[in-house]
């Protein structure tokens, strides 16, 4: 396993299910502020050194450390329920 990058991840408090990854170092500095309008209070979940061979349960951690090189986060939201309607 190489290296990783510490990350913060942040819970909404508004929206269930709406997770925030960010580097652990910078915080919240990088995420935009319309978005942390939308995302609500953010709470604490977790701290954990993310690389690339980790496995998550909703996420590629590939996909989520690019997004916190080029963004400064990655948002997660819950899956879509896609509807059968009779």
């Amino acid at each position: 396993m190489t290296g990783g990058r510490l990350v913060q991840v942040f819970r909404s408090a508004r929206r269930e299910g709406h997770y925030l990854f960010v580097d652990l170092a910078e915080g919240l500095a990088r995420v935009p502020e319309p978005l942390l309008a939308h995302f609500g209070r953010p709470e604490p979940a977790l701290r954990l050194n993310l690389s690339r061979e980790r496995r998550l349960a909703r996420a590629d951690a590939g996909a989520v450390l690019d997004a916190i090189e080029e963004k400064g986060f990655y948002l997660q939201m819950p899956p879509q329920v896609v509807r059968h309607d009779r």
